[in-house]
């Protein structure tokens, strides 16, 4: 029997990477997360993390044991639900940025429908800036979305690196403009491309404006110039753009879970896909098929 608290707390630290980001997810004191982990590996009697004060990286076990604890959790939530008597309803107006398109969100969406069938689920497809001002304007329940770094709201579901792409035979030249492809205002990662050039005082020109992530693929893959995406998220037939090309350092960048005026009527429904996507949330970081 693996309790069901350790193992949303593991979930939580393999895709944080981070006690730290994984006790604030969950509320917790890190003392606390650490307990939580300590206890499961010893249950397990495999070490599941491989840490030290840098880094937190998870073992060939832990790679085992995050779809065991995903499905162990899913059907704890589905009898839980049953034996209460609880059943979740309503309309759920849900926002998710453009970086998922390629992702196998659509896997953790069908798995959500078929355990809430008497949810009425409502998908927007945005930028994330559009979406953080939609939720804003009442107009979106939950959003899962990327957020500038200094941006305190939101749940983190993982933090990644921001990296520069383009086509494998992409020469820049140092002397002249670095052709950028980026996404229309407010575009979160536009802004940041724009603040990473501009400290380093590099010279750069827009070549290509898409509200479309397929749009910003197709002129990374024709040649037409770099951009900024996250690292585990890069699309195929795009590679980073190597180090002698000296673009700037970007940072990292955050995807988080938003929710909005918590509605009556939605807030069971975003409670509830707000967990699946937690509890699955290292799906996200690889391509559909």
């Amino acid at each position: 029997m693996y309790d069901p608290s350790q193992l949303r707390t593991f979930l939580a630290v393999a895709q944080t990477l981070s006690f730290t980001q994984a006790a604030r997810r969950l509320g917790l004191r890190q003392s606390t997360v650490s307990q939580h982990v300590r206890r499961l590996e010893d249950a397990t009697g495999r070490q599941l993390f491989s840490r030290d004060t840098h880094s937190v990286e998870l073992t060939e076990d832990g790679e085992a044991m995050l779809g065991f604890a995903r499905r162990i959790l899913a059907v704890h939530e589905q009898a839980t639900a049953f034996f209460t008597g609880t059943r979740v309803r309503g309309r759920l107006r849900f926002g998710a940025s453009e970086d998922f398109v390629l992702t196998r969100l659509p896997e953790i969406l069908e798995g959500f429908r078929y355990d809430h069938p008497e949810v009425d689920l409502e998908l927007t497809v945005e930028l994330s800036g559009t979406l953080h001002e939609q939720l804003a304007a009442g107009k979106l329940d939950l959003v899962l979305a990327k957020r500038r770094p200094e941006d305190p709201h939101g749940r983190l579901v993982w933090r990644d690196e921001l990296t520069w792409i383009g086509a494998e035979r992409l020469r820049l030249d140092a002397d002249r403009p670095v052709p950028l492809i980026v996404y229309p205002p407010p575009g979160i990662t536009r802004a940041l491309a724009l603040e990473a050039l501009e400290r380093q005082g590099r010279a750069w020109r827009i070549a290509c404006t898409s509200g479309s992530l397929n749009g910003l693929i197709a002129a990374a893959r024709a040649g037409l110039g770099v951009m900024a995406h996250s690292r585990g998220l890069i699309p195929p037939g795009l590679v980073r753009a190597p180090e002698r090309a000296e673009l700037p350092e970007l940072g990292h960048v955050d995807f988080v879970l938003v929710h909005g005026h918590r509605r009556p009527s939605a807030q069971s429904a975003a409670d509830a896909l707000a967990a699946a996507i937690l509890a699955g949330g290292e799906r996200l970081q690889r391509r559909g098929v």
